[in-house]
C-alpha cells in the first residue's frame, strides 16, 4: 500500500512589535488558546526597522507563509479616545498606499469578548517615521486616519511583498490629544495600555484559526 500523503503544517502566526515593552507585556499574556506555531517579533522602532525584520523573518521557513499580525502601542488622533483604547485597523496608510486588513470584524468581537467594557474603535491606521506629536494629530485626523504608529504600515507592506497571507493590524492607545505621554510606563495612561496589550492573544488565535480556513 502506498503511504498518504502527509497532511501540511497550518500556516504559524506572526505577532511583530516594535518596543521591548510591548514584547514583554505579550510575552506575559495569556496563550493558552493559541493554536499551532506562534512567533514573537520585536522588530525595533521605525518603518526600516519594521520592514527589514519582517522580511527577513519571513525569508526563511518555518514562518515563510506565516499569517501576520501588527500589534503595540500607538497616538490616538481623535478627540475623546482615552489611553487603553483598542484599535483595530481596516486598512494600514504610508506614502506607498493603503494595505487592506483581513477579518476586522472578528477581531472587534473578540477583543470586546476578551475586555468587556473596553472601547474598540475601526478605522485606517496611519504609519509615520516619527512619534505623532501636537497639532500634527489634526491634520492626520483629517485624513480619515484614527490613530498612528510607526511600525504598522511598514509591517504589513513588507509581509505582503513576501507573499499573499492574511493580514491585521491591533494596536492600543498610550497617548491621546488631551494626554499626550512622554514616556510608556511613567504615567497612568502608560500603564493602562500595558495591561490592555497583555490581554490582546486570546484574540489574535481566533483571529489566526478563522485565517487557517479556506478563503472564499
Amino acid at each position: 500500500m502506498g503511504r498518504s500523503p502527509a497532511v501540511p503544517d497550518p500556516a504559524p502566526l506572526l505577532i511583530a512589535c516594535a518596543l521591548g515593552i510591548e514584547r514583554l507585556a505579550l510575552r506575559t499574556g495569556d496563550r493558552g488558546g493559541a493554536n499551532g506555531r506562534v512567533a514573537l517579533l520585536r522588530t525595533g522602532m521605525g518603518p526600516k526597522n519594521a520592514e527589514r525584520a519582517v522580511t527577513g523573518a519571513l525569508g526563511e521557513e518555518p514562518l515563510r507563509h506565516a499569517a501576520v499580525v501588527a500589534t503595540g502601542f500607538c497616538a490616538g488622533l481623535a478627540p475623546g479616545m482615552h489611553p487603553g483604547d483598542l484599535i483595530v485597523a481596516d486598512e494600514t496608510r504610508d506614502a506607498r498606499g493603503s494595505t487592506p486588513c483581513v477579518g476586522t470584524d472578528l477581531l472587534v468581537k473578540e477583543l470586546e469578548r476578551a475586555m468587556p467594557g473596553r472601547t474598540v474603535h475601526t478605522g485606517p491606521l496611519t504609519g509615520s517615521d516619527h512619534v505623532v506629536r501636537g497639532h500634527e494629530r489634526a491634520g492626520l485626523l483629517a485624513t480619515g486616519a484614527i490613530a498612528a504608529d510607526m511600525e504598522s504600515a511598514a509591517t504589513l507592506h513588507s509581509a505582503l511583498r513576501a507573499g499573499d497571507r492574511p493580514v491585521a493590524a491591533v494596536r492600543v492607545v498610550v497617548d491621546t490629544p488631551q494626554h499626550e505621554l512622554v514616556r510608556i510606563g511613567t504615567v497612568r495612561g502608560g500603564i493602562s495600555a500595558f495591561r490592555v496589550l497583555r490581554a490582546v492573544l486570546p484574540a489574535f488565535f481566533e483571529w489566526h484559526r478563522s485565517s487557517l480556513l479556506p478563503r472564499r
